[in-house]
């Protein structure tokens, strides 16, 4: 078993009890009333369930060295008893993304939409976990599965975070986003 894999499963059971669900850009995906996150692979959609996303978490990519090291000395971890709230947002990017070079998507990501920048001013209230899905074999829905999570009092702060990274120019190669926002059960 690959102890870096995740299997998100949306439906009718699950610890978490979705509060929100948008579909930001793109295609849907149906609507679940829970959520689960399993460490590990699900072989068959569990009783209830309406949709499976896998992913894997890796190395950190398009950051420096610099940036890792402030983003390691300030992430919190995910689980908090505190973190009552969170979110699941599932996104693609475009063929035209995947077209552009390490260098070029660097050059988006940080030096033109201040991705790490933008996340740094919202730890260690928010948590997060990023998840790679091109990584695996077989065509998954979505590239990347990002598991956020914080207390009720920073859902404001949560907003402001999601709306600042939408207005980014690295957005702009998004088509299909999913924004499903819970609470723990």
């Amino acid at each position: 078993m690959n102890p870096r894999l995740f299997t998100f499963v949306g439906g009718n059971n699950g610890p978490w009890t979705v509060v929100r669900f948008q579909v930001v850009i793109g295609e849907p995906i149906p609507e679940p009333r829970k959520l689960e996150v399993i460490n590990g692979p699900v072989s068959a959609l569990p009783e209830g369930a309406h949709w499976a996303l896998k992913g894997v978490t890796s190395n950190a990519r398009y950051v420096e060295k610099d940036e890792k090291v402030q983003l390691d000395s300030k992430q919190a971890p995910l689980g908090r008893p505190e973190a009552t709230h969170g979110a699941l947002i599932p996104i693609r990017k475009n063929a035209q993304w995947w077209a552009l070079t390490q260098n070029e998507r660097r050059a988006i990501f940080e030096d033109r939409s201040h991705h790490t920048a933008i996340g740094l001013k919202y730890l260690p209230s928010i948590a997060r976990r990023l998840h790679h899905c091109r990584d695996l074999e077989g065509s998954e829905p979505f590239d990347f599965l990002t598991l956020f999570d914080y207390a009720k009092e920073d859902s404001a702060a949560f907003d402001d975070l999601v709306e600042a990274l939408r207005a980014t120019e690295e957005w702009k190669y998004v088509d299909r986003e999913v924004d499903i926002r819970w609470i723990r059960s």
